[in-house]
Parts: structure tokens; C-alpha cells; sequence
């Protein structure tokens, strides 16, 4: 299997470049040269499979065996699932109400990217090992994406991958920062920006971008979701919950009868990128529906065709999902267009240039048969908490609930299904996170006994844990958002080539 970029068939490249590389070098992003077909009968072979074999056996389609061989593929899918509650069955599917809920959160950092981020990471680990060559993971989140991937790079312990975060200042819970600033690996810096969410993007694209080669044996590279082996593995839980629902169904996989229409919490859309992926190779999905807050760029363009960047991104009980410009939006585009690279192409070059792009009406259409949104307030988000607690006994973290206000809007609610297809809530991360929100919804004597009753063990350690301070990159008065992005990229070159020092090797990016 090749990859090319979303704006520019000429390019052509291995799994290991691409994944290697993050974005594409035109500045767009990896997508598979074909998306192989999923069969009915490849799904009922898949029914009986564990967690970690269903991962190796969906990588493989897109991963040559003489980049990847099978032992090795075997034990890169088998040790990304340590640390989970049940490996076998990472994902559990239950009941809620009259919809399935599937939970994508009991991996060692307690949310959803601990799925595709620690396999992403292992691939990583892997081929610096092949290589001989050094990585350095540059990342920006708004919450979730950066504890996983910390976790991950600090439990392989190889020090030739290592990693720099960036998290927004006082813009991630309390419990995510301590995710970050406790872990203890000469692997690991952390840094805080006083910025927007994706403010920290435009400097790691550049980096990314402008990297030299002075030293062959080193590589920046970015694991957010626009780096395709995110969306490759995030196939594999849409995958894995179609077989959980039919079971529970008593369905036979492949039945032309039943389609999932799945409901989920939407920040840069990479998890919605990997399910649009998967319903194009042919599984059995319906809508795909987008829960989103205040900041509400995907609402507003399935709605009206207006993918147009705010001004400011606003504050909300449900940061992790905080974004201006989805990057995934740009995969979905060129699968909503059968992979015209050229309209691809001119539809990011203005929204590069101007913030702004609209689809035409006949786009519009087109985007409406697969996908639906709804938009949610904080205090919407915080009515859904308690009612699912109070009609169901079921806690749910803010993004959850935002996924499952959004299937009420949408007439697909836990009370109730209008819809002909059986609907299944993606929740993304546990409520042990997000400790202001929860007891925003449910008040401090509900958070109280939630920490005595349902708690997880092993996030109560990481609470005791004593923090490092973050280094911080400042938004100096008086200047602007370029200028401090500016400034903010010749700190996180420097603190990549102090990485490099600190575990023995020379990482060299060409200042602009």
C-alpha cells in the first residue's frame, strides 16, 4: 500500500514516510492510494478476533509485510493494548437506555486516543529502531491526545523517540495537566502556551516542514490526527462495535438489514475521519453524527456549508473538543469527492488563505447524506449528565455528554429511537478527568461520591503524584497572534535540540 496527499496524486509514498512525516510535503495530508473493501465474509471471519488481533488484521491492509513484517506487526498491536483494563476486549459495548454505548476509555490515560495513539506511537518506536534514526514527536492538545501520547512514549522507554507537548494555558482539566506535568522521562518535555487551542499548530506545521537533514539521523514528526495512522486506527473501534452491536443483536455480520448510525463528540475530526474511512471500504454505517460545543465549525458547515474560522475560541466544560479549523476536514473532503485531489487542493488553498470556504449547494448535499450535527451549550452538556445519571445510573464525562445531547437533538436519545438503525454513542473518555465539569452537572456532593464509589484506582495514584512545572511560552503584551507564534517556534526548536542533547543525539531544524 502507497500514500499520496490529499492535494496532489503525484505524490506517492510508503507507510513509513507517511507516518513518518505527519503532513504531506505540499501541506496536505496522508490518505491511502485506495481504500481496500471490507466483505461480508471478511466480517464474519473478524467476529471471533480479540482487540489487538483485529488491529493487526485491519493495519495489515494498508501496511506492507516488507515494511512491517508480521511478527513484528503482531508485537507492536499486542503490547499497545497493555495496560488496558481487558487487552482481549478493549472496547466494551453496553446498553444504555434504547441505545448502545461503546466505551472507547479503558486504556492507561482513561480517553479514547490511548486506542490509536499508542500503536501510532509503537509504529514509531519501531522504525527508529529499524532505522537507527532518531524521533522527536512535536504535539499540541486541547486535552486527551497529549497524556496518551506522553503515557506512550515514557512506557516504550526507547531513547530514540521522544517527545514535546503543548497544552493551552488554564484550557485542559486539572487532571489532564497532572497526566502531563507528573510524568518523570528524560523522554518527555511538556510546555504551556497562553493561546487558543490549535494556536500551537501553525508553529509545529512549520517545523514539521522546515526540517533540515544536517544530521540524517534524526526526524520530527507530529502524532495529532492529521497524522494518518491516527484515523488508520481509529477505523478498528468502529469496526470492533459493529461486530459487539450484531452480537448483541443476535445478527449475523454483513446482515443487509442493520446499519449503525453512530453519535460522537467532534473536535478535530480525526475519529470522525477514521469512521468515514471505514464506511467507504464498506462497512455497514449509516449517519455519522458530529456532537459538538460552542466552538462549532463542523456544526456550522454541515449545516450551511460555512467552514469558517472564528475569532476566538471560546471557553467551555468540554475543552477537549475546543477547535477552530478540524484538520481532518480536509479527508473528508477528499473522500466526499471520490479523491479529486485538484478541487481538494483549491478548496484548502483559500481556506489557508482567508479562514473561509464554502461548499456550493451540490457539495452541501453531498456532505448531508453521511453525516448530521448538533450543537450543544454548557448548560445543555451539564442537563445531560444528570439525566443520564438519574434515569440510567450511568456518569458520563462532558464530551460523552455532548455526544449523547446531541443524539436527543438528533431523535436518536437514550429514551427513545425514531431512527431505523440501531444507534451507537461513541463515549471518549472517562468522567475521572474532568472533575469541574462533572461537578458543574452534578454538585460537589455528586462528584464526592462518584470519587468514593466509581473512581478508577489508577487515576487516584496519578493525582497523588507531585507535578514538574511546565515551561511556558508567553503571549507578550502588545503583540499578535503571528508574532507570538513566531516566538513560540524558536522555543520549541530550542527545547527539540535540548531533547536531542539529553538523550544523546542532534536534531537540527532550519530557523526561518
Amino acid at each position: 500500500m502507497k500514500y499520496t496527499s490529499t492535494r496532489n496524486g503525484s505524490i506517492v509514498t510508503s507507510f513509513e514516510d507517511a507516518i513518518c512525516s505527519g503532513y504531506a510535503p505540499d501541506g496536505g495530508l496522508f490518505v491511502p492510494e485506495c481504500l481496500p473493501p471490507i466483505t461480508t465474509t471478511h466480517l464474519q471471519n473478524w467476529s471471533a478476533l480479540t482487540y489487538p488481533e483485529l488491529s493487526q488484521t485491519i493495519l495489515r491492509l494498508f501496511i506492507a509485510p516488507d515494511e512491517v513484517p508480521e511478527h513484528a506487526l503482531q508485537n507492536i498491536c499486542t503490547s499497545a493494548f497493555e495496560g488496558f483494563e481487558n487487552p482481549a476486549h478493549a472496547v466494551p459495548v453496553i446498553q444504555v437506555g434504547s441505545i448502545f454505548v461503546a466505551e472507547l476509555f479503558h486504556g492507561p490515560t482513561f480517553c479514547f486516543k490511548d486506542l490509536g495513539m499508542r500503536t501510532v506511537v509503537n509504529l514509531l518506536s519501531y522504525f527508529s529502531q529499524k532505522r537507527q534514526r532518531s524521533i522527536t514527536l512535536l504535539v499540541s492538545t486541547t486535552g486527551d491526545t497529549g497524556p496518551a501520547a506522553v503515557r506512550a512514549v515514557s512506557d516504550i522507554g526507547n531513547p530514540l523517540l521522544t517527545i514535546l507537548v503543548h497544552y493551552p494555558e488554564g484550557q485542559i482539566s486539572e487532571f489532564q495537566r497532572k497526566q502531563l506535568t507528573t510524568v518523570d522521562s528524560s523522554c518527555v518535555r511538556v510546555a504551556t502556551f497562553q493561546g487558543g487551542g490549535d494556536d500551537m499548530d501553525r508553529p509545529i506545521k512549520n517545523l514539521l516542514s522546515q526540517q533540515s537533514y544536517t544530521d540524517s539521523n534524526t526526524l520530527l514528526t507530529g502524532v495529532n490526527s492529521y497524522n494518518i495512522g491516527r484515523p488508520l486506527m481509529q477505523m478498528v473501534h468502529y469496526v470492533w462495535t459493529y461486530l459487539r452491536v450484531l452480537e448483541e443483536l443476535g445478527k449475523i455480520p454483513g446482515d443487509p438489514d442493520v446499519k449503525l448510525d453512530i453519535v460522537l463528540p467532534t473536535g478535530a475530526m480525526g475519529n470522525l475521519a477514521g469512521g468515514y474511512m471505514a464506511k467507504k471500504m464498506g462497512l455497514p454505517l449509516g449517519k455519522l453524527n458530529a456532537g459538538v460545543n460552542a466552538n462549532d465549525i463542523t456544526h456550522r458547515v454541515v449545516q450551511t456549508g460555512e467552514f469558517y474560522k472564528s475569532e476566538t475560541m471560546l471557553k467551555t466544560l468540554s475543552d477537549a473538543i475546543n477547535i477552530q479549523v478540524p484538520y481532518n476536514f480536509e479527508r473528508l473532503l477528499f473522500y466526499l469527492t471520490n479523491g479529486q485531489h485538484d478541487l481538494v487542493r483549491a478548496w484548502m488553498t483559500t481556506m489557508d488563505a482567508t479562514n473561509r470556504l464554502n461548499l456550493d449547494r451540490e457539495w452541501l448535499t453531498v456532505l448531508q447524506r453521511d453525516f448530521n450535527s448538533a450543537r450543544l451549550s454548557d448548560e445543555e452538556m451539564c442537563t445531560t449528565i444528570r439525566s443520564t445519571q438519574e434515569q440510567f445510573g450511568y456518569l458520563v464525562d462532558p464530551h460523552t455528554a455532548i455526544a449523547i445531547g446531541a443524539a436527543q437533538k438528533l431523535g436518536c436519545g437514550l429514551d427513545r429511537v425514531t431512527t431505523v438503525h440501531p444507534t451507537v454513542i461513541l463515549a471518549t473518555a472517562s468522567p475521572c478527568k474532568f472533575e469541574e465539569s462533572v461537578t458543574a452537572a452534578i454538585t460537589g456532593a455528586g462528584w464526592a461520591a462518584y470519587l468514593q464509589n466509581g473512581f478508577p484506582a489508577a487515576a487516584r495514584g496519578i493525582t497523588e503524584l507531585p507535578e514538574r512545572s511546565p515551561i511556558v511560552y508567553l503571549a507578550k503584551a502588545g503583540g499578535t497572534l503571528s508574532s507570538w507564534q513566531a516566538e513560540w517556534e524558536e522555543r520549541a526548536r530550542a527545547i527539540v535540540a535540548d531533547l536531542g542533547a539529553a538523550n544523546g543525539y542532534r536534531c537540527v531544524t532550519q530557523s526561518k
